[in-house]
Formats: C-alpha cells, structure tokens, sequence
C-alpha cells in the first residue's frame, strides 16, 4: 500500500502530520510529495520525499 500527500507551507510552519526534523535534508524553495508506503510483512510505515514536477516520478 502506497499513498501521496503534498508538502506544502502553512503560514510559518508546514503541514503537521510531518515532524521537521524529518525534512532537515529537503530544499524547502522546492515543491515535494510525501510518500507514504506501508510493509504489510514487516508492519510498518516507511515514509520517503519526491520532488513534485521531475519527470523521473514515474512510479505512481
């Protein structure tokens, strides 16, 4: 199971269900994609960043 979500700004902080910490290596002037993978075998969420608009983003 995989899921997308955009990145975006609100006011002075970012959307909420993502800790900063876990976008210290993003480049914020960018646009991203949060995505959202789950491991049914392992049970667990994994949780990875696309930069929206590349044209390499083909795994949708």
């Amino acid at each position: 199971m995989e899921f997308r979500r955009k990145l975006y700004k609100r006011g002075s902080s970012f959307e909420t269900t993502i800790p900063m910490p876990l976008l210290f290596a993003l480049d914020m002037k960018k646009k991203h994609e949060v995505i959202f993978s789950y491991d049914s075998k392992q049970n667990r969420w994994y949780i990875a960043f696309d930069e929206r608009g590349k044209k390499n983003a083909g795994n949708r």
